[in-house]
Order: structure tokens, then C-alpha cells, then sequence
């Protein structure tokens, strides 16, 4: 099988069980999001973290590919690529509660930088935040049939990694740099 098709060479795409589209469609930016964000998952994998963070990034990303399935597919239910729900959220929300205890309470803003690990977990979940934008606009046409819980999801998903930012960097012995308001 060739990796190239030329089917997109005119710009349209088709989508899984449906028609083809044109590629800056609403739905190909959801999904097309979705896997930049799991690109940049991979990237801070790669930047020196925990075999526990690694482990659940590892989960995240197989889950954001569950997300494309069901994205990249106009009529998911007919197609079996609704695969995300409340448990995968509420998993995430253990994660969160889970590393947010060991760290210090939030009393600045802080901004995205020190260690690598850290730095990478901040730049992914700024495109984790684009993606979720880009679930909601599509969620908002009339003819999509995109679950709540994608965005539920991906929300939760961006908490999770400002957290894991911040264990990065307590992990690297790395201090947290507090945003300093400018003088006017």
C-alpha cells in the first residue's frame, strides 16, 4: 500500500463512512487538531519524564486517536467510533488529583517554562486548548453528531497537563517562574 493516494491533491478529503470534504473543513480542523496534539504529547514524552507521566501519556495518546476515530467519522454511532465516556474523564480527574497533591498550592501565575519536560507539557497544552476550540465549533453545527464528552475530555486533558508541567519541574528540581506584572 502507497502512502500517497492523490485523492487530495484538489484539496478534499473523506471522511470514515462518509462523503468527502474539503480539508479546511470544520470537522478536518477537529481532527487535524487532535493530532497535532497527539504529536506534541509524544514530543514531551521524548523530553525526559517519569516512567509514571510517560506510562499515562502513553494511555492519553491511544485515547486522542479514539477521539480521531470518532471526529473523522460524520456518523459514529453507525460506525462503532464513540469510544470515549465519563470513565476516561474521571480517570484523568484522579491523575490530576493525584499529582496536584504532591505539589505546592498556586498562589502566582506562573509562566510556561524550566525544565524540558516542562516547557513541552506547556506548549501541548496550549494546542490541547486549540483542540478543544476546534471539538466545540464543530460540536455547534447542526449536522454533527460529536459526543459532549470529547470536549468534557479534552478540557479535563488540558487541566492535566499544566499539572504535569508542574511535576516536571519539581521532578527536575527546576523553580517554577512567576509571572511579574509590568509596571505601567
Amino acid at each position: 500500500m502507497k502512502i500517497y493516494t492523490r485523492t487530495g491533491d484538489m484539496g478534499s478529503t473523506g471522511l470514515f463512512g462518509g462523503p468527502r470534504v474539503p480539508k479546511d473543513d470544520a470537522r478536518i480542523e477537529a481532527y487535524g487538531t487532535v493530532d497535532e496534539l497527539n504529536a506534541s504529547i509524544g514530543v514531551a514524552r521524548s523530553a525526559g519524564v517519569s516512567e509514571a507521566i510517560d506510562s499515562h501519556l502513553c494511555q492519553i495518546q491511544n485515547e486522542l486517536f479514539s477521539i480521531g476515530a470518532e471526529l473523522a467519522t460524520p456518523n459514529p454511532d453507525d460506525h462503532g467510533t464513540r469510544l470515549i465516556g465519563p470513565p476516561h474523564v474521571e480517570r484523568l480527574e484522579g491523575w490530576i488529583d493525584q499529582y496536584e497533591s504532591s505539589l505546592p498550592p498556586l498562589k502566582h501565575f506562573i509562566l510556561p517554562a524550566g525544565s524540558a519536560a516542562c516547557s513541552a507539557l506547556h506548549l501541548t497544552r496550549g494546542i490541547c486548548r486549540r483542540a478543544e476550540r476546534r471539538v466545540v465549533t464543530l460540536a455547534g453545527n447542526a449536522e454533527s453528531s460529536v459526543s459532549e464528552m470529547l470536549v468534557v475530555y479534552l478540557n479535563r486533558l488540558s487541566d492535566l497537563l499544566f499539572v504535569l508541567s508542574r511535576v516536571c519541574n519539581q521532578q527536575a528540581d527546576q523553580p517554577e517562574v512567576v509571572w511579574v506584572r509590568p509596571e505601567l
